[in-house]
């Protein structure tokens, strides 16, 4: 990402998606959490006219599939014992990062489905010359899945995301619950004022470098709990706060004046992202009350329309989350695993379509039936 010009860059992404922008994809890369060495290796494709850059796209050469959030491994071992190779494959996708949004960025005014087919033709091309197996797109939006499924493979997924229907504050939201659910909730949330845990929503602009110090042992800590490595180094944060404060709000959890957890969020133009979560210590309901409501609460205040808590968590649909789809696209070289695959994902999406309706029956709302 150093090597392109940021402003070039960023005049590109739409709505103000702080993933996509350029301070973020290089901090990614100059932390040392995005790198050849640990299985990143970024090849981004640039298109210019007259010297200008008018199209980009996030690409990733992968040699495994860890930090995707969409899994593929039953292919790479499918690959393995038919006697191939599944790796390196290429990627586009914001790394450990599963957030729809822009995936091919597109000067306003230019044909997108004629730019998508020149960039997926070099991917191919540059495929079969170096017996790479696959490509694979992310979380691109709705806008962007319909043009880039003219030539790839469509995966469906589900999410749970918040939606503002025009709540006038928390309590508000909650009068659409019914008793039992809005109870619940209530419950939570009190239950961490008597422990005494206070929470502060900090802007990035006011994190110091102690505050995110603390917050990345906590970070550790979820990975360490799991007998995992935290993808993401202290580095990592120490960048984004200084180069896209903006962007950034930190939900700050404290006990007699001490931090014992944290969340960190990124703010979109009408999205907010909870990303990052890690705790001192468990502390009963404060992961709900740090990373769901306080999320719903900054969003009301700020008049934001929408918040993506991240991936997978049924536990988010008595909290007033809906199930809402997702997508990934995918090319593969070998033409007998494209077509098993290809049968794979059809049966997939009616599971997936099943499960989203079973999703909806458990809502919290007096009225279930929301689209």
């Amino acid at each position: 990402m150093d090597e392109i010009d940021p402003a070039s860059w960023n005049q590109l992404v739409q709505k103000d998606d702080p993933f996509l922008c350029h301070e973020f994809l290089a901090a990614l890369e100059n932390s040392g959490s995005v790198t050849l060495e640990n299985g990143w290796h970024p090849h981004h494709c640039l298109m210019y006219e007259n010297g200008q850059l008018v199209a980009a796209m996030p690409l990733y050469l992968k040699s495994h599939s860890r930090g995707e959030y969409v899994f593929d491994f039953q292919w790479a071992d499918a690959y393995h014992r038919a006697g191939l190779q599944y790796y390196p494959k290429w990627l586009t996708a914001i790394p450990f990062t599963p957030c729809q949004g822009q995936r091919i960025l597109i000067r306003p005014g230019l044909l997108a489905e004629n730019i998508i087919k020149l960039f997926l033709d070099q991917i191919k091309q540059l495929s079969h010359e170096h017996s790479i197996s696959s490509y694979h797109c992310l979380f691109p939006s709705p806008p962007q899945t319909r043009p880039l499924s003219a030539d790839l493979l469509i995966r469906h997924g589900i999410q749970f995301q918040w939606r503002n229907q025009d709540y006038d504050n928390f309590e508000h939201f909650l009068q659409h619950f019914s008793s039992r659910h809005r109870k619940n909730v209530k419950r939570e949330r009190t239950q961490i004022n008597q422990m005494g845990i206070t929470l502060q929503r900090i802007p990035g602009s006011h994190i110091s470098h102690d505050m995110i110090t603390a917050f990345y042992r906590f970070y550790q800590n979820t990975y360490f709990k799991n007998g995992q490595h935290p993808y993401l180094t202290p580095e990592f944060f120490h960048l984004i706060i200084k180069q896209m404060p903006q962007k950034i709000m930190l939900t700050a959890a404290y006990l007699d004046k001490q931090l014992v957890a944290a969340a960190l969020y990124f703010v979109g133009e009408n999205t907010l992202f909870g990303r990052y979560w890690g705790c001192q210590q468990e502390f009963n309901g404060l992961h709900f009350e740090a990373c769901y409501y306080q999320g719903i609460e900054y969003c009301l205040e700020n008049k934001l329309q929408h918040f993506d808590s991240g991936a997978q968590g049924e536990h988010k649909i008595a909290r007033g989350f809906e199930p809402v789809d997702t997508y990934s696209l995918h090319w593969l070289a070998d033409q007998k695993f494209s077509g098993i695959i290809k049968d794979f994902l059809q049966r997939e999406k009616k599971y997936m379509q099943e499960y989203k309706a079973h999703c909806k029956k458990k809502l919290p709302f007096k009225n279930t039936s929301i689209d």
